[in-house]
């Protein structure tokens, strides 16, 4: 089946895909920073160069959005074009999130991951757990 939009089109919709400064990584960066948590951002010291980093309590966040990194959600649909190529990149992607995350454990940091998911769709509980995650009071997510 071929694209809706033409090419330029769904170029300039896939250049619009950040990874950095996404909606959710912006909504836990104010509430932890509102809870009094002080943060640096994208450390490229670190592998992966993960999207919070809290040196005081040797814990990096990440936040990862459902489809780039393959949640088991209802928010990702594997794409019916091109699905190959699909699955082929987004196999990388798990597989890269894996290593950075043992990479980073190896050294020392407590990894906490965020999904999109649990952004949309319970902010709140997902937002006090990343919280207690990071405080050591409940077991890392």
């Amino acid at each position: 089946m071929a694209d809706v939009v033409d090419k330029a089109t769904r170029s300039r919709m896939m250049s619009g895909i950040r990874g950095k400064d996404t909606k959710p990584e912006l909504l836990v960066r104010q509430f932890l920073h509102s809870e009094g948590f002080r943060f640096r951002l994208h450390d490229k010291n670190l592998p992966g160069k993960p999207d919070l980093v809290l040196p005081k309590w040797r814990t990096v966040v990440l936040v990862h959005g459902c489809f780039w990194h393959m949640h088991n959600c209802k928010y990702f649909k594997l794409p019916s074009t091109r699905t190959e190529f699909w699955r082929a990149k987004l196999d990388s992607n798990r597989k890269r999130d894996e290593l950075v995350r043992n990479q980073l454990q190896a050294l020392g940091w407590r990894v906490v991951v965020v999904h999109e998911c649990q952004l949309r769709d319970d902010p709140q509980t997902a937002l006090r757990t990343t919280e207690a995650a990071i405080r050591g009071d409940v077991p890392i997510l």
